[in-house]
């Protein structure tokens, strides 16, 4: 076998990263922010605690965890508050590839 004619050995990782600048991972990248950004503000207003709870425990509080992160992401998705989206078009102005695509097409 000639070295020319060797495969090149793989480390699993892709070197492609075309789909990086894309306007379509810019917004789910910042959904998935707007829902950490969500998640964080339940998870403190949850330690802000009123009064003392009937029932506590650590099952409770484990539950209680998980429904939050599906209300956070549950907001992000159909009511933002415009964090994500604020972050997502600071993000555009400094790439020049999503915003020649971004005026292309209409609003």
């Amino acid at each position: 076998m000639s070295p020319l004619s060797a495969p090149a050995p793989t480390t699993g990782i892709s070197t492609d990263t075309s789909r990086l600048k894309s306007k379509d991972n810019l917004d789910k990248a910042g959904e998935k922010f707007e829902a950490v950004f969500t998640g964080m503000m339940l998870k403190s207003m949850r330690q802000a605690k009123l009064s003392d709870p009937l029932f506590d425990s650590k099952a409770i509080d484990t539950f209680t965890d998980m429904q939050d992160g599906l209300i956070a992401k549950s907001m992000a998705e159909h009511t933002p508050l415009g964090i994500g989206k604020a972050m997502t078009d600071f993000l555009a102005k400094s790439q020049s590839d999503l915003n020649q695509t971004g005026a292309d097409s209409p609003p």
